[in-house]
């Protein structure tokens, strides 16, 4: 295959920096530089608080709220405060309870399910999440309009439709996707004390919820009007999403910590092997980490998810040239926070101790300066894997919705999309297993080639090849544009004479 000047330059460059990292990397091959626990200190103290304090406040007006309906109608006299501002009607919290109960069982089973089938099902599994989805999608915003939520059966209906384009737009790159998930399975499947972990923090979320949702439930039983309930619904869902999402990226810091350790020392039983890396690892990621986890936390996940969008309308366009130019400007915006929220940053910051900001960058400097940056943007791990989440979460929402509108009609798109959440945060606590295995996977290759090639000889193979691809496939893409704008220049200094 023979390869244009422009291409030439761009691989050799990608090459000559993998080759000064493998320097880098073959100097510490006893692990010891690799994870310096002397130089921990704590990051990101401000977000820490901001967390705690989040918890212990929202923990406070949560058991406010069920209490004041639990068993006995306005129980602490909140309702005095209110009069003829609210309904004070007669609703109480053990009503809507059960629900919430369901839905935290569900998940719970979902995510379990998931773990336990994953070395063995985990391609069958996420082709199901990957096609099912928009038709699950379609399906709840008929149920919608049947129920006469005209709002949300539109909602429902344009997600399934974004769905589906996107799955459109990215159908050719899914058989490398499922190459690399089922490489990160490999990896995943070969520590059994990470399933444990996320086990364990499924556990602490499901306590967690507890609490959550008997203040939820104190809330919809409430006196107060729909709208009242909404906007203090939107505010405990929010708390939720933050607080899930701490957890899960804490199992990521945990599971990147163990990945990278077990690809750097050869092996799971390496003598080299640090003594007690797991419960390092979780040292690490519950104490001088955990700041910066709380503060990724806060804004990885919205633009992960707005990025593979506009990237997916954004090949989809064609010669649109005036609605090109307004979606690469959301593309180039989204870039630049990529820079400083990216989810590579948590193996950063549970290898080398770093602040969130920081390990965000440096990352995106390692990925663009070796040209891994390229292979990142073609794999669609990351949007799979939410797809599985979303269609869990989906799920759970479901049943809650179902049994709730056995018993009151008015109340089932507040229980369904609140249980809905409360899926999605259980189930994708299983899934991050997976991601944390893929996003160290891709750090450790674009640090050291070799540790793919030590761990997995035919692997490093097929993803070298595919980043060679795609490099030829972007210095097309630079000489077309530069041909084109040179055409255009033209034009306009022959139409000007």
């Amino acid at each position: 295959m023979s390869d244009s000047p422009t291409s030439s330059t761009s691989d050799s460059t990608s090459i000559t920096s993998v080759h000064q990292t493998v320097r880098r990397s073959q100097q510490n091959t006893d692990g010891s530089q690799v994870v310096a626990s002397e130089s921990r200190h704590w990051r990101d103290i401000f977000w820490l608080g901001i967390f705690i304090l989040h918890l212990a406040g929202l923990g406070f007006v949560l058991a406010v709220f069920g209490l004041n309906r639990f068993k006995i109608s306005d129980r602490l006299n909140i309702d005095r405060y209110t009069e003829g501002l609210w309904e004070n009607s007669h609703g109480l919290t053990e009503t809507y309870w059960p629900m919430y109960a369901l839905a935290g069982g569900v998940g719970t089973i979902l995510g379990w399910i998931w773990l336990l089938l994953l070395g063995s099902h985990v391609n069958q599994m996420m082709k199901v999440s990957v096609h099912i989805l928009t038709t699950y999608l379609a399906v709840i915003s008929v149920l919608c309009f049947w129920c006469a939520q005209f709002f949300w059966g539109v909602a429902f209906a344009i997600a399934a439709a974004l769905q589906f384009v996107y799955v459109m737009s990215v159908i050719d790159r899914l058989p490398f996707t499922m190459l690399v998930l089922q490489k990160a399975v490999k990896m995943v499947w070969s520590l059994p004390e990470v399933m444990r972990v996320a086990f364990a923090f499924m556990l602490v979320m499901l306590i967690w919820m507890t609490l959550w949702s008997f203040g939820a439930a104190g809330v919809v039983a409430s006196s107060m009007g729909d709208g009242g309930r909404w906007w203090l619904l939107v505010v405990l869902s929010v708390s939720l999403f933050w607080t899930g999402a701490v957890l899960c990226n804490t199992v990521h810091v945990i599971v990147s910590g163990m990945v990278f350790l077990v690809l750097i020392h050869d092996g799971r039983q390496s003598p080299s092997m640090p003594p007690k890396p797991l419960m390092k690892s979780l040292q690490y990621a519950v104490t001088t980490s955990f700041g910066s986890i709380c503060y990724g936390s806060l804004f990885t996940a919205a633009i992960r998810t707005l990025r593979w969008e506009i990237r997916g309308v954004r090949s989809k366009i064609g010669n649109n040239e005036c609605l090109l130019c307004c979606v690469d400007f959301l593309f180039h915006l989204v870039e630049t926070l990529v820079r400083f929220f990216n989810k590579y940053a948590y193996v950063q910051i549970a290898v080398y101790g770093k602040g969130f900001n920081r390990s965000a960058r440096d990352a995106w400097e390692l990925f663009q300066s070796t040209g891994v940056e390229a292979l990142i943007g073609y794999d669609c791990s990351g949007a799979v894997l939410l797809m599985g989440t979303l269609l869990g979460g989906l799920i759970t929402g479901t049943c809650a919705g179902v049994w709730t509108y056995t018993k009151w009609t008015d109340r089932v798109i507040m229980v369904g999309s609140t249980a809905m959440l409360m899926g999605m945060v259980l189930v994708g606590l299983a899934m991050v297993v997976v991601e944390s295995a893929v996003t160290s996977i891709y750090i450790c290759y674009a640090e050291d080639p070799l540790l793919i090639h030590r761990w997995d000889a035919e692997f490093f193979n097929q993803i070298s090849e595919t980043l060679h691809q795609r490099l030829q496939h972007r210095s097309a893409r630079v000489r077309e544009v530069l041909t084109h704008n040179q055409l255009d220049g033209h034009t306009q200094e022959t139409q000007s004479v």
